[in-house]
Parts: C-alpha cells; sequence; structure tokens
C-alpha cells in the first residue's frame, strides 16, 4: 500500500502497532486491508499520520472515513487540537474533514558538494543533566507536551548549549533528524552536524536562516510540497525555530 515515492512505511507502523500513546486503525474489503491511519497522542494535542488507501479502492470515501473515526476517537480522548502535514492528494479530503492551513514546508535536495564546516565548541553529547531542560525548550518551541515521544530518542541526541542552558538539540534517531533551537547560532550550528552527510532536507517554510543557510551550502528547493494543517485549537508553534522537521508524520 505505499504510496509512489513515500519511502517505507514499515517501521512507522510497527511503531503506532508497539507505542501505547499511538492508535492506529484500518478498513478492510475483500479479505484484506485496503486502509490504514493512525492518531500519535499527547496530553491534548495529536498528530494524524500515514492515511493510505490502497489504489484500487480510491475515490470511495474511505480516506474521509478514516479520517472521521480517528477524530471521533480524538474527540473521546479530550483532544483539543489535531495535526497533521498533507500532501496535494491528501489535502481536498483534510479540508473536507474541517482542517485548515496554518503553514507549509519546504523541501530540499543538495545539488553541489558539501564544504567542510568547522563545528562550534558548543555542541556537545546528550546528558540527563539536559533532559528536562530540551523538555521544556520542546514544549515552548512546538505547543506540545512531546516528552513520551522525545524520550525514547535522547540517548544519541546532539546539544547546543551556552552558559549550560540548552539552546537547541538534534536528534538524529527521530525519523528525519530532529532540529529544534531557540537561536539561529544554535540551529545552524546543529545543522552543520546532519547535513555535512544527508543529501535531503525538509523544514518549515517560515524558517528563512535555515533555507538561507542550506542555500549556500549547495541545496536547491523542490518542486515537492507538504501542508501543515490543524483541526481544533491552534497551538503556539515557532515554525522559524524548527531547523529540521522530524517527518511526514510528526511534523
Amino acid at each position: 500500500m505505499r504510496p509512489e515515492g513515500w519511502p517505507d512505511i514499515v517501521p512507522d507502523i510497527a511503531f503506532y502497532i508497539q507505542s501505547e500513546f499511538c492508535h492506529p486503525i484500518k478498513t478492510c474489503a475483500e479479505g484484506r486491508i485496503v486502509g490504514i491511519g493512525s492518531s500519535i497522542n499527547f496530553d491534548h494535542t495529536s498528530w494524524m499520520a500515514h492515511i493510505i488507501v490502497d489504489s484500487q479502492f480510491r475515490k470511495r470515501g474511505i480516506g474521509y472515513e478514516i479520517v472521521n473515526r480517528i477524530l471521533e476517537n480524538l474527540a473521546n480522548d479530550s483532544i483539543d487540537t489535531c495535526s497533521l502535514i498533507a500532501t496535494e492528494l491528501g489535502q481536498p479530503i483534510y479540508t473536507k474533514a474541517g482542517f485548515r492551513a496554518v503553514g507549509a514546508y519546504t523541501f530540499m535536495i543538495r545539488e553541489t558538494p558539501w564544504q567542510d564546516n568547522t563545528i562550534s565548541k558548543n555542541v556537545i553529547p546528550f546528558c540527563e543533566e539536559h533532559r528536562s531542560m530540551i523538555y521544556a525548550l520542546d514544549k515552548k518551541l512546538s505547543g506540545e507536551n512531546r516528552e513520551k515521544l522525545l524520550a525514547i530518542y535522547l540517548e544519541n541526541s546532539l546539544i547546543y548549549t551556552e552558559n549550560n542552558i540548552v539552546q537547541g538539540y538534534f536528534m538524529p534517531d527521530l525519523k528525519e533528524g530532529l532540529i529544534f533551537a531557540d537561536s539561529d547560532d544554535a540551529g545552524l550550528e546543529l545543522m552543520k552536524m546532519k547535513y555535512s552527510s544527508i543529501d535531503k532536507a525538509v523544514l518549515p517554510s517560515d524558517n528563512v536562516a535555515g533555507i538561507g543557510f542550506l542555500k549556500q551550502n549547495g541545496f536547491v528547493v523542490t518542486d515537492k510540497k507538504g501542508t501543515r494543517m490543524v483541526f481544533g485549537k491552534d497551538i503556539d508553534w515557532k515554525p522559524q525555530k524548527m531547523y529540521s522537521r522530524i517527518g511526514g508524520n510528526l511534523g
């Protein structure tokens, strides 16, 4: 069922099945699964992810029904806000279900080789004393309490600190490699760590500094588009502070 152009979806589906804060659902017809989707729930916010319908069963309303069933489940769980990143194919379905656009993502690829950049000494490996500061910074920038997700990936994180205060973090094992930072200095230094060996980038279009840095280092903007949408209450997220997204399922 993996849509054309998507990476392997099996690890994500396995994660949803195994994680207590994720709630995958399926639709069956003719003796097999023809549609899937999942929610990823935090305190009062959620992400809707991997809404996929078998190509032979599209245009029958299956995707719309999956979206509505997930929204019903979220309402029963007292979730105030549901977010997602819509492809051009999926956006009309989400709009019909009541989602509204709140932002966009820029997709980039490397066109010329990376030039070596000296890394700041402020970039250090994660240690336990950083945990609470990372959680607090993530909540400030994302507008969500995502501790139960971040806790899984903290161990191999890199941190940018000033005067022993965490200003940014890079989680290379969390999907595409999350980078959040409260300053351009922190964000760009962590981007140096990531993009010296990575040839693709996706970050909010509002992050002018991050996009400019990538352009200066051999990346170009592609035609691919992603729209961030929300259902319910708005959340106070800071796209200009997000120097690399998690992935299409979590922003």
